[in-house]
């Protein structure tokens, strides 16, 4: 039997970065997973294919309306869904033999079958063709994901009623999509079929876009959306559906329980996800799970056996690739008696439409739930030159600080490449910066960044440019 220091369970952004960090720090390294390229969900099904659908489908959309703003001028253009598909494919993998390549780099074994955890320290995998093998790990790391969550009166079919995977490989523009959930993967998604040509309706039952955002700029973000073209039927939930000639008709609620009838081509379900754990075997190993499916850890990613660790989608916390990532070197640092850490509140949140939303920290509802005193600055994309260039001028940056140190407490941005601007502000997080570092500190010009230098400054009543 083979024996490792470390097997890591799951090849998505938290097990093959614990897996490659596990191996920097000179411990003998396994991983093991079902797919036969590693990333995971992220970059086979999530993250990377979206990003590449995104990108596409907003080219799209700006040669039918952006463009000619520029001085350039196209008469005759059509869409080839098949080539922007194989060019989604063609990144994807690229991306996931780059993990394959930084396997070999740092002398990973690599196991290719679902794993069950047959003891305490062994593992035994199962591939799709061949026999099973059973490796020893020192210790273990469960990172194994999560799955899409379906509704129990409307299961997937993969055709007409479909999760977010089926939804990144539509052979065809839908006439018509309706989206149940209006979170992060709806929005997202819903936005590149629009793009294309379908009818897009989502429905959510919260009263609001993106709970864990503040209140303003989510409703800011719902209201750019719209204008776009996504219909919305917040507060509601579905109560039925059944599968048609043409489609899917589904009946919605209201708060105050009227009811009204939907029909779509497709209905895509993006309710949420759940921890993938399936065929793993540790509950029966006797590894503790909460009644939501999440293993239980300590702060050192310890599950109730010391030896055994879980990380990523399949424990606590949001499910974010980069959250994974970082409890990936965590967890590997851990284990080779170092002391790793994540910075839970330094996680930046993003939406990746268009235009962008991103965020870290705290809004203003939690705060004041929290009875904490607090300042805010503002700033918006208008008046800034840089996006008057790219003629993207949508949007704004919110500041939140702490009414006495001025700490940053949270910060928001709504308009063009936030999901980059954020990185500046996470940064501010992790060293504890205040708004006046922000404020004080000089930013190029011209650059969509100086937006958030404004609002720095206007936290303290001083903004220049704004």
């Amino acid at each position: 039997m083979e024996k490792f220091d470390v097997i890591v369970i799951g090849g998505g952004p938290g097990g093959y970065v614990a897996a490659i960090r596990a191996a920097q720090l000179k411990l003998k390294t396994a991983i093991i997973d079902k797919r036969e390229s590693l990333g995971g969900t992220c970059l086979n099904v999530g993250c990377i294919p979206s990003k590449a659908l995104l990108d596409s489908s907003e080219q799209y959309e700006a040669v039918q309306k952006s463009l000619s703003a520029h001085g350039i001028l196209v008469e005759k253009y059509h869409l080839d869904l098949k080539k922007l598909m194989e060019r989604k494919e063609n990144v994807v993998r690229e991306v996931t033999q780059g993990i394959d390549f930084l396997m070999k780099k740092n002398k990973i074994a690599r196991y290719t079958g679902v794993a069950h955890l047959k003891g305490f320290h062994e593992v035994e995998i199962t591939p799709r063709t061949g026999e099973k093998e059973t490796i020893y790990g020192q210790n273990i790391v469960i990172a194994t994901g999560s799955v899409p969550m379906s509704l129990p009166f409307l299961p997937f079919d993969g055709e007409r009623i479909i999760s977010s995977d089926e939804a990144l490989s539509l052979q065809k523009v839908p006439s018509s999509m309706i989206i149940i959930g209006a979170g992060v993967i709806g929005v997202e998604l819903g936005s590149v079929w629009r793009r294309l040509g379908a009818k897009v309706t989502l429905v959510e039952v919260l009263d609001r876009l993106f709970p864990s955002c503040d209140r303003q700029i989510a409703d800011l973000a719902l209201r750019l959306y719209q204008k776009q073209g996504l219909e919305f039927y917040l507060e509601h939930r579905v109560v039925s559906g059944e599968k048609t000639k043409d489609g899917v008709k589904l009946k919605i609620q209201g708060k105050s329980g009227e009811e009204k009838e939907l029909a779509g081509e497709i209905v895509l379900v993006a309710v949420g996800r759940k921890p993938y754990t399936e065929g793993l075997g540790a509950q029966e190993l006797g590894i503790i799970v909460a009644a939501n499916g999440k293993i239980q850890v300590n702060d050192r990613y310890q599950t109730n056996i010391p030896h055994i660790y879980a990380i990523g989608d399949v424990i606590e916390g949001p499910m974010l690739a980069h959250k994974a990532e970082d409890e990936g070197i965590a967890v590997a640092e851990i284990i080779a008696g170092q002391k790793g850490h994540v910075n839970y509140e330094a996680i930046p949140y993003i939406v990746y439409t268009h235009p962008e939303v991103a965020w870290v920290g705290r809004g203003e509802e939690e705060l004041q739930r929290q009875g904490i005193a607090y300042q805010v600055g503002r700033s918006f994309f208008k008046a800034n030159g840089r996006a008057k260039a790219m003629n993207e001028m949508e949007g704004m940056v919110k500041l939140i600080s702490e009414k006495k140190s001025d700490r940053l407490l949270g910060a928001f941005v709504v308009g063009p490449r936030a999901s980059e601007l954020i990185a500046e502000l996470a940064l501010a997080f992790e060293f504890y910066a205040s708004a006046e570092d922000i404020a004080r500190s000089v930013h190029a010009h011209p650059t969509l960044a100086e937006v958030i230098r404004d609002a720095a400054q206007a936290v303290g009543n001083w903004a220049i440019h704004q």
